[in-house]
């Protein structure tokens, strides 16, 4: 103050004390935990834009598997934030590294129960739920470990069901009987579940035939609202297909299917069926994804022509017979979704024979097609042709990605 009772001002105030609180929210958004605690500190204005809802309503949570003194902060960390910011919670993503020893597996058993716990309890707001790649059926998951892990996350579910939009599971490796009584909690005490994209890709365990359990058809019938369904081919039947055309058939527009040759991938599925369903759902796409399946046969009885397909990836293709041929999959089949496919990836070795021209006359022939992706052994003649019909208009191709 001066002679006269006047306030006097900082000739040079810093430019943070007037910060907008806009700038100031884009700044905590970017810190991470322990910068945000510390900036909390420098006043009451930090202070309460540290518990602004919209920094907390998407985490993602790394849990390594293995043994570290800088890795145990992330188990404390998880829960603290959970305890402190739970409430705020809408997308929420869990990742557990390829755990190495039993000890892991239980710290992160017991702390994901502490979460769960403490999640249900505070929050009422959960849209989207990710755990990928658990892989509960290795050995460093001891049989009490893992039931005790399931138990709590069932739980969880039922509390969480009626608010949850997106789930995701993919990699879990599960029995029938143990996947279907998680899947089941979502619709706890309710006739259906409210979940609308769902990612159970290798959810079970590897070598199940799936397709034929009559438990895993009731419980995928408790899903009405489907707009997105994730799942591998050893699930499909035309049990499900029905209850999919039923039950979601005014939201169900996409299906991403996952073939792998050590599933078992041989049930008959017929194309009166995939036609029921493409004609109740009409906007369905459906994309799939083939690892080490190559054989003509094998591929011609999954990709049905009444199948409205999207995309295919054929990935991990190795011919070690030489009288293997990949020429009649893209003379024959593929061209039969000429008018519905998008988009085409392939991964093989075909040393042994030159697809240059079959590929061309298949690109061509593709009028959706946008997306090509490729490796393999080709000659540099070939994207130039690729590149000419471009040009000249005669392909839709917008994207081309030749490796090898």
């Amino acid at each position: 103050m001066d002679e006269e009772g006047q306030l006097i001002q900082p000739q040079d105030q810093s430019c943070w004390a007037t910060l907008p609180d806009v700038c100031l929210h884009r700044i905590f958004w970017w810190l991470g935990d322990k910068d945000r605690s510390r900036a909390a500190l420098v006043c009451r204005r930090w202070n309460q834009m540290m518990y602004s809802a919209d920094l907390w309503r998407h985490r993602a949570i790394t849990f390594s598997g293995r043994h570290s003194r800088v890795h145990a902060y992330e188990f404390e960390s998880a829960v603290w934030y959970v305890k402190k910011f739970g409430r705020y919670l809408e997308h929420l993503e869990i990742k557990f590294l390829t755990p190495y020893s039993v000890v892991l597996t239980r710290k992160f058993q017991v702390t994901m129960q502490g979460l769960f716990s403490c999640l249900g309890k505070r929050n009422n707001r959960l849209k989207s739920l990710s755990i990928q790649y658990l892989e509960l059926d290795r050995l460093v998951w001891r049989n009490s470990i893992r039931s005790l892990f399931l138990k709590s996350l069932s739980s969880f579910l039922k509390k969480m069901g009626k608010h949850l939009d997106h789930l995701n599971l993919k990699g879990a490796r599960l029995t029938v009987e143990q996947g279907c009584h998680i899947l089941n909690s979502l619709s706890y005490l309710r006739t259906e579940s409210a979940v609308s994209e769902l990612n159970i890709e290798d959810y079970f365990s590897h070598r199940l035939a799936v397709y034929s359990s009559l438990q895993f058809n009731q419980t995928m019938a408790t899903f009405r609202n489907l707009v997105s369904l994730t799942l591998n081919y050893n699930c499909i039947s035309d049990e499900l297909l029905e209850n999919l055309g039923e039950n979601n058939a005014g939201t169900l527009w996409s299906m991403n299917i996952k073939c792998h040759a050590h599933d078992p991938h041989g049930q008959v599925v017929w194309g009166m069926s995939w036609a029921k369903l493409a004609r109740y759902a009409t906007k369905l796409k459906v994309n799939f994804v083939f690892e080490k399946v190559v054989k003509y046969e094998r591929l011609a009885r999954i990709l049905l022509q009444e199948i409205p397909i999207r995309s295919i990836s054929l990935r991990n293709c190795s011919f070690s017979n030489p009288d293997w041929s990949m020429k009649p999959t893209l003379t024959d089949l593929l061209p039969t979704f000429r008018h519905t496919l998008q988009k085409l990836s392939f991964e093989f070795n075909n040393n042994h024979e030159s697809l240059e021209e079959e590929l061309h006359l298949l690109i061509l022939s593709c009028t959706e097609l946008f997306y090509f992706n490729i490796w393999a052994f080709l000659d540099v003649n070939f994207v130039e042709q690729i590149l000419k019909s471009q040009e000249e208009g005669r392909c839709a191709l917008r994207t081309l990605k030749p490796q090898n």
